[in-house]
């Protein structure tokens, strides 16, 4: 079984901003393959479903981003998965808005969920999906992730979530080294 975390905020405060690009891939994936995500434990909202005949659960935690780790902590002892049959997704402002990088394991980098989750786990050796929102150019860190995305942003952050629930489901269905091959950049 497979775990897919998409990393947001809960809350429709929230919902279109670019910190909640994970929330948004869950979507895509749920609707793309008939899961209802609508089960509420682990300190998140959740559906079980199959992508290419193998079970997933696709998970969007609710203790807001910083405590992301908390969450998954409580569905990896819960499930008792391997860190390689876990998939994060989340947002990446060091990307392009329209990109999204594919990594087998890797530090949190600046983003506090990231941290979070590795802190909880004590591991980094999970797969993960970044998704790219762009930096700021004036405003702080904060209100910027934050934000939501300018007109002439949204053709390409529609393709990066879209490329994002492609690559999450050839993870699933093949493995990584396809995914990274066919979707990094």
């Amino acid at each position: 079984m497979n775990i897919i975390v998409g990393l947001g905020n809960p809350g429709k405060r929230y919902d279109g901003t670019r910190h909640n690009v994970g929330f948004e891939t869950i979507d895509l994936l749920a609707l793309r393959n008939d899961i209802k995500v609508n089960k509420l434990k682990f300190k998140a909202l959740y559906g079980e479903g199959t992508i290419g005949g193998k079970r997933v659960l696709l998970v969007k935690p609710q203790t807001f981003m910083n405590l992301s780790g908390q969450s998954l902590l409580e569905l990896v002892q819960f499930y008792k998965v391997d860190m390689s049959q876990i998939i994060v997704i989340y947002d990446d402002i060091d990307i392009a808005v329209g990109s999204i990088r594919i990594r087998e394991k890797g530090s949190a980098g600046t983003h506090n969920g990231m941290r979070s989750i590795i802190y909880q786990l004590q591991k980094d050796t999970f797969p993960r999906i970044r998704i790219g929102v762009g930096k700021p150019e004036v405003m702080d860190l904060a209100s910027f992730v934050l934000s939501p995305f300018r007109k002439e942003e949204q053709e390409g952050i529609k393709r990066a979530l879209e490329n994002a629930a492609l690559a999450a489901e050839t993870m699933v269905e093949k493995n990584i080294q396809e995914a990274m091959n066919k979707y990094n950049g």
